[in-house]
């Protein structure tokens, strides 16, 4: 029998992020295998924990049994160098880096520097790492971690059934954009680019949390109010899994200008329906998203979102071809159980 795994994360295991995602998606299919495995939440002020948040870490490694195979979500062990050295010898912590702190969007550059040092502290107590992309694996050599400590397992992706799409041909298309509404995500960069497209007939549903930054939806939508976008831009918020399949069907195209991805979840999930995709090259996007399955620009360039969302609007044979290619990708992603398989090899002793 396999030895359980425990695994801390920041909050609730039902968090609608992305990387807690994955942590959910790994842990059921792990016990779905046959694997024991423990959850503990941690605080969610993580990556930026308060004296009684680490302490209340310490107590939960503490806590567990010597030798105990101990994963830890990047947001919190990046963010507890000490007490990753405490636990080191008596633990086999591994870090799971979706993606490094310091590359948050928004972070000023003191700020973004404390960050990548205390994880890179963090790190070298690591008995392994594992990234949930090739892209976040070479990123971390800037850390200091040696590459033989290093895995990766990427996400797996549901299947799911070929989006039918609004109308076709001709009429209203509909966009669709799947995020929280954070500043790396690039929302407001999407709805700039859509502001010189009014000529066009189009509607967008942006789906995801509007909770946690709400300065940022607030002034997301009185931008879309000043751009006369009230009528053809939702901010749905989170939705069910019926509300999201039921948004995925009647879509034509997904969009989401993020400035960087660790993976890039929502591309892969876009890519299972067969939808074409517009995105950026931030981070490792560039291979979720194969070159025949859609457009991808510079990230932070709304002339290049601009440019790319005419061409795919006015464009049906375009958006065929890259539909094509999305079906032809989504033959290739991995599902959770292969996902899982790999994360149970990712963390077994060589």
């Amino acid at each position: 029998m396999e030895e359980p795994l425990y695994l801390l994360l920041p909050g609730s295991l039902e968090a609608l992020t992305g990387g807690t995602r994955y942590d959910k998606r790994i842990v059921q299919a792990l016990r779905a295998q046959g694997r024991a495995v423990f959850v503990r939440s941690l605080d969610t002020r993580f990556p930026r924990p308060s004296p009684l948040a680490l302490a209340e870490a310490d107590a939960v490694l503490a806590g567990l049994p010597a030798g105990a195979l101990t994963v830890v979500d990047g947001l919190a062990f990046g963010a507890m160098p000490g007490i990753a050295a405490r636990h080191a010898a008596r633990l086999r912590l591994v870090a799971l880096v979706h993606h490094p702190l310091a590359l948050e969007t928004g972070l000023d550059p003191a700020e973004a520097e404390r960050l990548r040092v205390m994880e890179a502290q963090a790190l070298r107590h690591a008995w392994r790492v594992v990234a949930t992309s090739v892209h976040t694996a070479q990123l971390l050599a800037d850390y200091g971690v040696p590459s033989a400590r290093v895995r990766v397992v990427e996400p797996g992706t549901d299947p799911a059934p070929p989006a039918v799409g609004s109308t076709g041909s001709g009429g209203e298309l509909r966009l669709i954009c799947v995020g929280s509404v954070t500043p790396r995500k690039g929302h407001g960069l999407l709805v700039e680019a859509l502001g010189g497209l009014t000529h066009l007939d189009w509607r967008l549903d942006c789906v995801g949390s509007l909770e946690r930054d709400r300065d940022l939806v607030a002034a997301l939508r009185a931008r879309i109010a000043a751009l006369g976008l009230d009528e053809r831009v939702r901010l749905l918020g989170e939705l069910g899994a019926a509300g999201l399949a039921g948004c995925y069907r009647r879509a034509d195209l997904f969009v989401l200008a993020s400035l960087f991805e660790g993976y890039g979840m929502a591309y892969a999930e876009a890519l299972a329906r067969g939808l074409p995709v517009l995105g950026t090259t931030g981070g490792a996007i560039a291979d979720t998203v194969p070159a025949d399955a859609g457009i991808l620009v510079a990230p932070g360039r709304v002339d290049e979102l601009h440019g790319a969302l005419e061409r795919l609007l006015s464009d049906a044979e375009l958006r065929r071809r890259l539909a094509d290619g999305a079906v032809r990708a989504r033959r290739r992603l991995p599902d959770w159980s292969t996902a899982a398989q790999r994360f149970a090899a990712a963390v077994a002793d060589d």
